[in-house]
């Protein structure tokens, strides 16, 4: 194993080494991004965002972190995007910040997908748009594309190859042998690669624990199909607003069923405009409404396809739990949770669950119903390409610890060394020669938190005083200090916010505060820094031991 291990920095690369260093990704779902270095070029494999948890107030998004590649931007020949969901494409336009004209490649659709975010950022890319089953020359980067399956049209698995050797990289990927789009996952090209040899594998690690194999896509058809039946009231579906096959399937239903749809969510119209265009799905003529004018129609005549299935705050499910939004829910209506859950979003998704319920609504989801099935491999699948590729090592990607492990159990088990599979965290540094992959060092890989318009100044220490604020509150003292004779002339007051109790609760411990700022102003502190803190200290201990809290707290003593 190799999580947790002390690791120092990196050699320099030596020549005929291939290099590989994962950004974002591992021990997490989201901001992924792998670089692989040969002969002082790069190659960037998706660049991706992570959301923030509960236990990161007001940040909008978390980046790879770039410190590893940032004064070496130049370096870059290309970013290959594997396929368009937030976690894969979301920190493109942040990397670009840093050099605008580095390539992008990808599918059709997920350079679509890319290129809309971009012109959002006023970036104008370079786009190269590839399909399965071709080749490009980049520098000594040879690209080979080739088609899998998941829950978003057009994704890609790329197999790389360099003068020092071969990887592949999945991206996220499926074994489904009924897609909707009738695009499956190109085994003859896995075939193909493995008996070419694969150095390293990258691969998809986030359904290792899942037994058996992923549910096929079109099973979802006749559920929906079946929920939708008996509604007497508008329905709402909440999915991924990328996730084309989910709302082509809604759109399919709503039509057998007499219903309209309305895209409801800036992302949802906006991918869900770029996929029609592009041909990704199929809309029966009439079928789609402008969600401004759906309050015309009769409630069951009408399917708003949401946003906020992962309970986001700020999306439109989540305003229509909470009444704030235009689209009303209640008695009779009927709410599809069409995605699964992200971890760590599990409680704001049964809060949302439990508002609509509330309302009167009723709620289907993953739980109760099959409403939506995964993008993953299970483990069914993964052994399958162990078995196909052979490959000589092996670096679980995508997923958190449990999952990268799981999948490390799944290789070891097809007869691959355990020393050759390599589990590792975010900035972990692999470099490959002659066939073998060996761990050689560790960059410093950190959160990179959006919060607003600054990207990089919110720290880990600030997230915890936000923290403090919100769970425990907050308390200011005040007070003059004339320091020439050490006495207190005004003050001290104390005021609290967030707290139950009134301020009068800090009456009996005010005489003490006074006390101690003039026993330290007469005993030689310095300043007036030093009074604050022994200010700080008194009421810390005062709070603690009467109010059993730790808010946090703010002293300002000032010389009259």
């Amino acid at each position: 194993m190799h999580f947790l291990k002390e690791l120092s920095e990196p050699p320099a690369l030596k020549p005929g080494t291939l290099r590989a260093v994962p950004l974002g990704g591992l021990g997490e779902v989201g901001r992924n991004m792998h670089v692989l270095e040969y002969d002082g070029r790069l190659l960037v494999i998706d660049c991706g965002v992570l959301f923030p948890e509960e236990t990161q107030p007001g940040v909008d998004l978390i980046l790879p972190d770039f410190a590893y590649i940032a004064d070496r931007v130049d370096d870059i020949e290309a970013i290959v995007l594997t396929h368009g969901h937030e976690d894969h494409i979301g920190g493109v336009p942040y990397l670009l910040r840093l050099r605008q004209d580095i390539p992008i490649l990808g599918s059709q659709l997920t350079l679509a997908f890319i290129e809309a975010k971009l012109q959002e950022h006023r970036i104008k890319p370079v786009t190269l748009a590839v399909k399965e089953g071709q080749r490009e020359k980049l520098g000594d980067f040879d690209l080979e594309f080739s088609a899998v399956n998941h829950s978003i049209p057009d994704a890609l698995a790329v197999f790389v190859r360099t003068p020092a050797g071969t990887v592949l990289n999945t991206g996220d990927f499926k074994m489904d042998q009924l897609p909707i789009d009738g695009r499956i996952t190109d085994l003859r090209a896995f075939a193909r690669f493995g008996e070419e040899g694969v150095d390293l594998f990258q691969v998809d690690s986030t359904n290792a624990e899942v037994p058996g194999f992923t549910t096929a896509e079109v099973e979802i058809g006749p559920t929906l199909d079946r929920v939708f039946a008996d509604v007497e009231g508008k329905i709402v579906v909440a999915s991924f607003a990328s996730h084309v096959h989910r709302v082509q399937q809604v759109i399919d239903a709503a039509a057998n069923h007499g219903r309209r749809v309305a895209f409801v969510g800036r992302s949802m119209v906006r991918n869900m405009g770029i996929a029609a265009d592009l041909g990704y799905l199929d809309i029966p003529e009439g079928i789609l409404i402008d969600a401004r004018k759906a309050d015309a129609l009769p409630h069951d005549q009408i399917v708003f396809m949401s946003t906020g299935s992962q309970g986001e705050p700020m999306a439109a499910l989540s305003r229509m739990a909470s009444n704030d939004h235009k689209v009303e829910v209640g008695p009779g209506d009927l709410v599809v949770f069409a995605s699964s859950l992200i971890p760590g979003n599990e409680n704001s998704v049964y809060r949302v669950i439990n508002s609509l319920m509330k309302l009167g609504a009723t709620v289907v989801h993953q739980a109760n119903a099959r409403v939506h099935v995964s993008g993953h491999a299970s483990a069914g699948e993964l052994l399958y390409c162990y078995n196909i590729l052979r490959p000589k090592n092996v670096m679980p990607i995508h997923g958190e610890v449990r999952h990268l492990l799981a999948n490390r159990a799944l290789a070891v088990k097809t007869g691959i060394e355990p020393d050759r599979v390599l589990a590792v965290e975010n900035g972990t540094v692999i470099d490959v020669k002659d066939g073998r992959a060996k761990i050689v060092g560790a960059v410093d890989v950190h959160h990179v938190y959006v919060d607003g318009s600054s990207i990089g100044e919110i720290t880990d220490a600030e997230l915890k005083d936000r923290r403090i604020l919100a769970e425990e509150g907050f308390v200011s003292v005040f007070a003059v200090v004339d320091t020439a004779n050490g006495t207190v002339v005004s003050g001290p007051e104390i005021h609290a916010r967030g707290l139950a109790e009134d301020d009068d609760v800090f009456d009996a411990i005010l005489p003490k505060v006074k006390d101690a700022i003039e026993e330290a102003a007469k005993g030689g502190a310095q300043d007036t820094y030093q009074l604050q803190q022994v200010a700080r200290r008194v009421v810390g201990r005062y709070v603690g031991t009467k109010l059993r809290r730790r808010p946090m707290i703010i002293p300002i003593v000032v010389e009259s």
